[in-house]
């Protein structure tokens, strides 16, 4: 960028920042002066003792993006990108650094960390290509370029938006994750891992939270959108994380089933889906739950690269469970369907059964129960698709397997859903939502 360019950023940086800090605390363009105490919380700019009028507080903001002064010391090279420069800054103007609770960890003699002007206007550029709420910010990094541009752009728009309307002008409950699945659909289908970042860097304890996607989950968008019962599917699994009193919208939560987080504490996709057919006040006709059931088995293809074949030990345990006038066995199997020892118990008492009732078809021998009950890579997951498909597999039969009958309304609505996109952004509002809490 040349000196041009980035005086006309600067600029632009200086307006924003003093009407933030100078913005009543009732007004709306108080709630971008919330954002950036999270992230500067000591600066000229959010400190509590700063000039409430602009013209005294605009020199100590446009001296932050100011050009290096000749005459303002030795000159060393930038910690970020090794441009040489004399501007050295200390923790209070650069994001994710120490709070004012931490020792100063410069050594003695030490001014600060040197920071180039371009690196100095991108520190506080931050915030507008970043997912913000009041208190933290979210930013992507992606191996496909376009993806995390979509992002930025997106984020730069919704700042804005901030800034102007604050963020009770928002619709709530959508995540930074959403926008990530749609920047991900719209730059790439093949294989792209992704990761957020999240982090705090206010007067309390500051923290850092990092989520991942698998490189395959672009993949996973394409083939759910190129396909009508994985959408309907998807739109099945929206509809049941939807939690309106809570602030919690569908699209959402579904998006954000599709990142791990690094400490492991994140809900899995699969996990969902099996809660869902496991529930026995789960109200799904049998187009629902196949829907569902395609929607698992092709994230498990898609994302894991499993290749299985349950149908075999389905048909048992399934060909088990009918045979049962009443719901004792589906009961049973619900208690063990997850756990490798109950589950291996189960299927030699199922078989035994069958065997002594004089089943004429072929019965899933113990060779093929090994990958779900031994000590093997994906053996949970096995259990999930294999409680899916034997669940589909007793509806397809007329065995009742749920206590409620679904609603005409919703699966007439589920109809015209599936064949929408099912990560199209066209709705920009919907998708700029804010949401307070990190949950």
């Amino acid at each position: 960028m040349s000196e041009a360019d980035l005086d006309t950023i600067a600029s632009v940086l200086v307006a924003d920042v003093l009407a933030a800090a100078t913005a009543p605390k009732d007004s709306s363009r108080y709630d971008w002066w919330k954002v950036l105490f999270a992230l500067y919380p000591n600066s000229k700019a959010t400190h509590s003792k700063r000039a409430s009028d602009p013209n005294v507080l605009r020199p100590g903001i446009e001296q932050l993006f100011a050009p290096d002064a000749p005459e303002a010391g030795p000159v060393r090279p930038c910690t970020f990108c090794g441009a040489g420069t004399a501007v050295v800054w200390a923790k209070s103007n650069l994001p994710l650094f120490d709070t004012s609770r931490a020792l100063n960890t410069l050594p003695p003699g030490v001014p600060g960390w040197p920071v180039c002007r371009g690196c100095r206007i991108a520190m506080w550029a931050l915030p507008y290509g970043a997912w913000v709420t009041a208190g933290s910010a979210t930013v992507l990094s992606c191996q496909g370029p376009g993806a995390e541009g979509e992002f930025a752009r997106r984020n730069v728009r919704r700042a804005r938006r901030v800034m102007q309307a604050g963020f009770t002008g928002m619709p709530a409950g959508a995540r930074p994750e959403l926008v990530v699945l749609a920047a991900l659909r719209d730059a790439t289908d093949g294989l792209c891992a992704t990761t957020l970042w999240s982090f705090k860097n206010d007067n309390q304890e500051p923290w850092l939270r990092v989520t991942r996607t698998r490189r395959a989950v672009p993949a996973f968008l394409a083939t759910v959108d190129g396909n009508a019962p994985l959408r309907r599917g998807w739109h099945l699994l929206r509809r049941g994380l939807a939690r309106p009193d809570a602030g919690k919208s569908g699209e959402s939560e579904a998006a954000r089933l599709l990142f791990e987080a690094e400490d492991g504490r994140s809900r899995s996709l699969l996990g969902q889906l099996h809660r869902f057919l496991a529930d026995p006040d789960g109200a799904w006709s049998v187009d629902d739950r196949e829907a569902l059931v395609r929607l698992a088995f092709a994230y498990a293809e898609e994302v894991f690269g499993m290749e299985t074949d349950l149908e075999p030990v389905a048909t048992l345990i399934a060909d088990w469970i009918a045979q049962d006038g009443s719901r004792g066995r589906l009961a049973e199997y619900r208690r063990a369907a997850l756990n490798d020892y109950q589950l291996g118990a189960l299927m030699v008492k199922a078989y035994t059964r069958l065997q002594l009732d004089g089943n004429k078809s072929p019965l899933a021998g113990p060779e093929l129960w090994k990958p779900l009950i031994g000590r093997q890579p994906r053996a949970w997951e096995q259990r999930m698709l294999l409680f899916a498909q034997v669940s589909m597999m007793l509806q397809q039969r007329g065995v009742a397997i749920s206590r409620k009958e679904p609603d005409p309304q919703q699966e007439r609505e589920i109809e015209e859903l599936a064949e929408q996109p099912a990560f199209g952004m066209d709705a920009e509002d919907e998708y700029d939502a804010y949401e307070m809490e990190q949950a």
